[in-house]
């Protein structure tokens, strides 16, 4: 009989850009795969992979409680009647809730993986909510037969030194990996202008009017050879950005916002240089990751995961936080040293096959499944 592997996402469209791979995966290896997320629309490319999509009532970003309890019933009532063998649950409200659900029911195996801890663990000192949320996830990480994945060490270390998980319990996969043979090594484009973007959700976390303002810093020197392109849609998170703002910021010809992408690949390609001046609690950001395998030079930020994706001075250079005039100073260097941003880019092509392939992260995916469902 085929082993149960259920894998919860927040939504349908998240699946698709960071966990198809491993899904498919483990479908073809025998796998009865079933894919939890709220349906956003895409659940027909889920299904056309041969995988079961269930809708499971979740807002990723609210904090209203009774929407809260309505997915973690959702779950404790999927996990008694189904039983899965393993349940799969991808970021930290996904942990949260199915963690709980799957100690109450006594599911087999977990795999917790926490893709970074975002908003709410946005400031040193956590607040009441993260306090909460951390000891909920102490008591149901704290279990036989439990995966914690972790992408960055930073994240890893926060858990074990606060008691949410033993340190025997930790994997380590280095980001979502990315596809080298679709994600492949292009050459910079040789017409102008230059190409300066940003991939992700308009969160101000996530630095995009930090990016703007270091445009605005570079407006004067730099408006008629280069445009930034801001790639990525609005969002219902608390510090999310309005349609208001960011059309009242963005010109549409030096600064342009795309709105959201649906082939980010094709954008990369066309483009020079990756900005992400985030200082989000990021996992490893798969921007990053997707710019270094088409061989973008990029500027990023000391901040949790992005400083895993960029050797500062070798595959592009590392800003601090918040700190526009630094960022702008750095793309400055970029933009005027052609050599420079194809040396760059060849390393991060470099770096992407030798710490980002998806082969290893599916393989390693797998290999945790097995470990699990043999115990």
């Amino acid at each position: 009989m085929k082993k149960k592997l259920y894998m919860v996402v927040n939504e349908d469209r998240f699946f698709l850009s960071h966990r198809k791979d491993i899904a498919i995966r483990a479908s073809q290896q025998g796998y009865d795969v079933h894919i939890v997320c709220k349906d956003t629309g895409r659940r027909k490319e889920i299904e056309s992979l041969g995988l079961t999509m269930i809708d499971m009532p979740i807002n990723p970003t609210g904090n209203n409680m009774f929407e809260e309890l309505r997915t973690f019933f959702f779950l404790y009532r999927l996990y008694k009647n189904d039983r899965p063998d393993i349940v799969h649950h991808v970021g930290i409200k996904d942990i949260l809730w199915g963690g709980l659900a799957a100690r109450l029911t006594k599911i087999h195996g977990v795999v917790n993986a926490v893709s970074g801890l975002g908003v709410l663990f946005s400031d040193d000192d956590f607040g009441l909510m993260a306090k909460m949320v951390l000891r909920v996830m102490r008591f149901s990480n704290h279990r036989k037969n439990i995966s914690v994945i972790f992408q960055n060490h930073e994240d890893m270390q926060l858990f074990v030194d606060s008691k949410i998980v033993a340190a025997s319990s930790c994997d380590f996969i280095k980001g979502s990996g990315v596809n080298l043979d679709v994600f492949q090594y292009t050459p910079e484009p040789k017409e102008m202008p230059i190409k300066i973007i940003f991939t992700g959700r308009m969160v101000k976390e996530k630095g995009v009017l930090v990016l703007i303002e270091a445009a605005e810093l570079l407006r004067n020197e730099m408006q008629d050879k280069v445009v930034f392109l801001l790639c990525g849609g609005l969002t219902n998170n608390p510090k999310g950005i309005s349609r208001k703002e960011l059309e009242s910021k963005c010109d549409g010809r030096y600064l342009q916002w795309l709105g959201h992408c649906e082939n980010t690949r094709e954008l990369l390609m066309q483009s020079h240089i990756m900005a992400f001046p985030s200082y989000y609690r990021e996992g490893v950001p798969l921007s990053l990751i997707e710019a270094n395998a088409v061989g973008l030079p990029i500027v990023t930020t000391h901040s949790y995961g992005c400083k895993d994706a960029v050797d500062d001075g070798e595959n592009g250079f590392i800003v601090p936080v918040k700190d526009s005039q630094a960022l702008a100073d750095k793309l400055r260097i970029l933009i005027n040293d052609r050599q420079l941003r194809i040396r760059m880019g060849k390393k991060g092509r470099a770096k992407a096959e030798q710490e980002f392939s998806i082969q290893d992260v599916v393989d390693k995916h797998l290999a945790i499944y097995k470990r699990l469902t043999t115990v």
